[in-house]
C-alpha cells in the first residue's frame, strides 16, 4: 500500500505548482490517508495514477470485487465541488457516479467505467457527445452558495495561466468573460472542464469524469467540443452550428463568444511551449493564438 501511495518526485512538482508548499505534505500524509480510506470503505488497492490536481488510486471492492476508483485531492473544497456536482448529475448515466465520497479528506470514491477509452484516443462525432452535453445542462443548478460563479472560475484561470506562460495577457479574455455574465444569462451546472479527454467511452456511451463545477451559462461546456481539431472561422462556425443544432437551449452566438473567451486558455500553454509562435506552429494552434488575440 505504502508503495502505491507513495507521489513520484515529479508529480509532486505539480502539486506544488498547482496548491503550493503544503501540497507537499499532504503527499507525505498520503499513504496513510489511502490506508485509512481503504479500511473504511473495504478496498485493495491496485494502481495509482492522476495527474495534477489529484491522485487516483484504482481498486477493488472487497464486498464484490468491483472495481471502483479512489481520488484524492491537496484541496478538500475542490472535493467538496466535485461531489456536489456529482450529487446533482446523480441520474444522469453519462456522468460518472459517486459512490461514497469525504471531503474533509478531500477524498471520493467513483464508479468504474468501461472500458474507459478517452474520446480524446479513440476520436468522436457531434452527434455522439451531444446527448451527454444536452443530459448535463437539464439538471435543476444547484444553490448559488454551493459552487463558485462561471467568472470566478474563469479568474482563476486566467490567474493560473499568466503564471505558467509569463508575458501573456488576458485582459481581453477577461473583458469578454465580463460581458458575458454580467448580461444577466442564463445559469445551470457546469462541468468546466469537458474536453474529450475528460470524456470516456462507456457500455452506453460517453461519460463525463473530473467536473471543476461552477454555475453559470452551460453554453460554456460546448468551447471544447467546438474548438477540437479546428483550423479556421469556417470550421468552427460549421462545428458550432453542427453542435447548437443538437444540442436543445444551446446559442450559437454565445458558444462563438465563449470560444473566443476561452482560446486564450488553450493558446497560451502552447506559446509558452515555444510551439506558438508565428511561423512554427500547426494551423490548429495558429487558428487558436489568432483567435485569443496572441
Amino acid at each position: 500500500m505504502t508503495a502505491l501511495a507513495t507521489v513520484p518526485e515529479e508529480v509532486r512538482a505539480r502539486l506544488v505548482t498547482r496548491f503550493g508548499p503544503g501540497a507537499r505534505e499532504w503527499c507525505a500524509r498520503l499513504p496513510r490517508l489511502v490506508d485509512g480510506l481503504a479500511g473504511r470503505w473495504g478496498l485493495a488497492v491496485r494502481a495509482a495514477g492522476g495527474g495534477g490536481t489529484s491522485r487516483v488510486f484504482r481498486c477493488e471492492r472487497l464486498t464484490d470485487g468491483a472495481a471502483v476508483w479512489l481520488k484524492l485531492t491537496p484541496d478538500a473544497e475542490v472535493a467538496r465541488q466535485e461531489a456536489v456536482a456529482l450529487t446533482a448529475w446523480r441520474a444522469v448515466p453519462s456522468v460518472v457516479g459517486l459512490l461514497a465520497e469525504d471531503a474533509g479528506s478531500g477524498a471520493l470514491l467513483l464508479a468504474d467505467v468501461r472500458p474507459g477509452t478517452t474520446l480524446r484516443e479513440r476520436g468522436w462525432r457531434p452527434a455522439e457527445v451531444a446527448g451527454m452535453l444536452a443530459a448535463m445542462r437539464s439538471v435543476p443548478a444547484p444553490p448559488r452558495t454551493a459552487l463558485p460563479s462561471l467568472a470566478e472560475r474563469l479568474d482563476f484561470l486566467f490567474d493560473l495561466t499568466e503564471r505558467r506562460a509569463p508575458g501573456v495577457s488576458t485582459a481581453d479574455a477577461r473583458a469578454l468573460v465580463r460581458e458575458l455574465t454580467g448580461d444577466g444569462g442564463p445559469v445551470g451546472l457546469v462541468h468546466g472542464d469537458l474536453h474529450p479527454s475528460n470524456v470516456l467511452l462507456g457500455p452506453a456511451g460517453p461519460v463525463a469524469i473530473d467536473p471543476r463545477a461552477c454555475l453559470g451559462d452551460p453554453d460554456f461546456d460546448l468551447v471544447d467540443w467546438a474548438l477540437d481539431g479546428v483550423a479556421d472561422p469556417g470550421a468552427l462556425s460549421a462545428r458550432i452550428a453542427e453542435l447548437t443544432a443538437l444540442v436543445a437551449g444551446a446559442d450559437a452566438g454565445r458558444v462563438l463568444a465563449w470560444c473566443r473567451a476561452a482560446a486564450v486558455l488553450i493558446a497560451a500553454p502552447r506559446v509558452a511551449a515555444g510551439r506558438g509562435s508565428a511561423g512554427h506552429e500547426d494551423a490548429g494552434t495558429a487558428f487558436l493564438r489568432e483567435l485569443a488575440g496572441l
